[in-house]
This record gives C-alpha cells, sequence and structure tokens, in this order.
C-alpha cells in the first residue's frame, strides 16, 4: 500500500469511526478528549458530528488551522502524560469517548506509548464508554469491537470500556 493509499485509509476510517461512535454516545455523559490536535481536522469534525458537547484537546502545542482550535478552556498544552494525568479539575468527568492519534505506525514506538496510555485511558473513560485508537490497547478494561469494512486497511480501531 502507498503511503497515500494509508493515508486515505486512514482518514475514512478516523471519519466513519467518529461517526459511528457519536452515534453510541448519545446516551452516555460525558466530554470528548482527542489527544493529539495535530492540523486540527479531526477536532473540527468532531465538533461538527457532536455540536454541544464538550470535547477537550490535549497536545504538547498548536500547530492547527486557526478555525480548528478550541478555546483556552478546552485547549490543555504540555506532555500528554503530564496534562492527560492532571485534567480532572478541568474536565470533571469521565470521557464519553476519547480520540487517540498519537500513533507513528512505529510497532516500538506504538507499544511504548501504549504502555503509559493505557492506563490513563482506564482512568479517564468512563464504564460503556469508548476509545477510538490507532495504538494498541491490550488490557481487559477495554474490549476490542469488531471492525467494519470501511477500517479495514488502517491502524483505527474502536474499544469499550468495560
Amino acid at each position: 500500500m502507498s503511503r497515500l493509499d494509508d493515508f486515505i485509509a486512514r482518514m475514512t476510517a478516523q471519519k466513519n469511526l467518529l461517526e459511528h461512535a457519536a452515534g453510541l454516545i448519545a446516551d452516555i455523559e460525558g466530554p470528548v478528549f482527542e489527544l493529539g490536535l495535530g492540523n486540527g481536522r479531526t477536532f473540527d469534525h468532531l465538533r461538527s458530528v457532536l455540536p454541544g458537547r464538550e470535547i477537550f484537546v490535549f497536545d504538547r502545542a498548536v500547530s492547527a488551522h486557526p478555525q480548528c482550535v478550541p478555546d483556552g478552556d478546552h485547549m490543555i498544552l504540555g506532555d500528554i502524560r503530564e496534562t492527560l494525568a492532571y485534567c480532572h479539575p478541568r474536565t470533571k468527568v469521565p470521557a464519553a469517548l476519547i480520540h487517540v492519534d498519537l500513533g507513528t505506525g512505529d510497532p516500538t514506538s506504538d507499544l511504548a506509548k501504549a504502555a503509559w496510555l493505557v492506563p490513563a485511558l482506564i482512568d479517564h473513560a468512563a464504564i460503556g464508554g469508548y476509545v477510538i485508537a490507532d495504538l494498541p490497547i491490550d488490557h481487559s478494561a477495554f474490549i476490542l469491537l469488531p471492525r467494519g469494512e470501511e477500517t479495514k486497511g488502517s491502524r483505527q480501531r474502536l474499544y469499550q470500556r468495560q
């Protein structure tokens, strides 16, 4: 698969999973966490499919298009390992949905990230809530849900918090 094909598969899978998850969390209280703002495309899409839902975005720095940046109350800057650990006074309740866009595609790097990330996801995902991740989440607190055809060929996975 070419890098362009990989990018298209990843973007298509993200879009489809975010839209699917928006329906799944309709009756689950809590905000959405976006781990990794990047260019802001996913955050912008989350705003459109979840109007009125609080979305907290975590990233080291802001480099997104100005129209795709959350307000200062919802943009949490710094190392995600640190800011996620201490965000509760701001976010108040567990997240109904956490979107993780931190993977690199390098198996060693992604496993190292998952090692510190999974315990944080356990702490911050609402029971019954969902996680969309491009990193492996190998823990009994999460069930990997079946993948649809629209996510084949991408690293995107949908998990539910038990």
